[in-house]
């Protein structure tokens, strides 16, 4: 039973991924985006809105994390959700883990990645679903035991060099982009990446780059430049580039219905009676309970969750008793 007054209720515990993985919430000054995603988005008649998806590709280290997330930060949408093409490299056998410890495994390779799962959850978030996103660990090689928990939302940016490569994941998208930088850029960009970064010896990263990483550009990378509806060249320094990406993708989100309130306002009749389908629940001390704890700016999130939980519990078995039934 909720506790009203009198005494405190026992503090609860919380748990978290735990992992390196970038958290849900971004904030740019007093802006907040939530990248985890939100619930399905439905239009003014109650139809399922798709996000809209950026597929976002170009050679290693050209700049695209940085093109997305200046995209983001511009977007001045509250939704979005970032995946990458890393987070779907292909689990090791024994024999791949010792070559790719020797810089013999080609991790530029369009084999190298499970574009199965890559455009199953593209799919997945289309349809307003959450997904299990891998988490890769650079340093060993393999997946993380815990993956990244991702939801719909108004936007998926989805980046990675081989971006563009599958068919299925290629028509997911809405618009594609490519990020064209000069090469020694990209090299210099992933001599310090990799050394920093991800633990690696120069000579190790200088070998990697001119047996895999170069070629694997000239075969499968750069050729995918045909499919992009727009060339960004040097990557997150192209204001204009990235100002045109920003303007198109309002113009499609207005287009999709995603500024819903005001048209619910056109839609509401004011004045006229409600229709007899509405139900409310009654106002009882419990639900006027849970309603101060709930509206208190004061309530932590840890108890809003806990509060919320249970105000929605109650609302569905209301609205689960309105369901047409019999008795067996």
């Amino acid at each position: 039973l909720l506790q009203l007054s009198g005494g405190k209720r026992r503090a609860r515990t919380t748990s978290s991924s735990g992992t390196a993985a970038e958290g849900p919430v971004v904030r740019y000054g007093s802006r907040t985006i939530y990248t985890a995603g939100r619930p399905p988005w439905y239009d003014s008649h109650g139809q399922l809105k798709e996000p809209f998806v950026i597929g976002l590709s170009g050679g290693s280290a050209s700049g695209k994390t940085t093109v997305a997330r200046r995209i983001i930060e511009a977007l001045d949408v509250q939704w979005v959700s970032l995946l990458s093409l890393d987070s779907f490299y292909k689990v090791l056998s024994p024999e791949q883990h010792k070559a790719a410890s020797n810089n013999e495994y080609n991790f530029d390779h369009p084999d190298a990645f499970d574009f199965d799962l890559v455009a199953e959850t593209l799919q997945r978030l289309k349809e307003g679903k959450n997904v299990e996103v891998p988490i890769y660990n650079f340093s060993t090689h393999s997946r993380e035991k815990l993956k990244k928990t991702i939801y719909g939302a108004n936007v998926v940016i989805f980046e990675g060099i081989l971006a563009f490569c599958n068919t299925e994941a290629r028509e997911a998208m809405d618009m594609k982009v490519f990020v064209d930088t000069d090469s020694d850029i990209r090299l210099a960009r992933r001599l310090r990446r990799d050394i920093s970064d991800r633990g690696r010896e120069i000579d190790g990263v200088i070998k990697q780059y001119e047996k895999f990483v170069k070629p694997a550009y000239d075969h499968y990378i750069e050729p995918t430049m045909t499919f992009a509806d727009i060339i960004v060249p040097r990557g997150g320094e192209n204001n204009i580039g990235v100002n045109l990406i920003v303007n198109l993708v309002h113009q499609q989100l207005k287009k999709r219905g995603f500024k819903l309130r005001s048209k619910l306002k056109q839609a509401a009749h004011i004045g006229q009676p409600m229709p007899n389908t509405l139900h409310v629940l009654e106002p009882t001390q419990q639900i006027k309970g849970l309603h101060t704890f709930i509206r208190n700016r004061e309530t932590n999130r840890d108890e809003f969750i806990f509060y919320s939980n249970r105000l929605m519990r109650l609302l569905i078995e209301f609205a689960l008793s309105l369901m047409p039934h019999k008795v067996c």
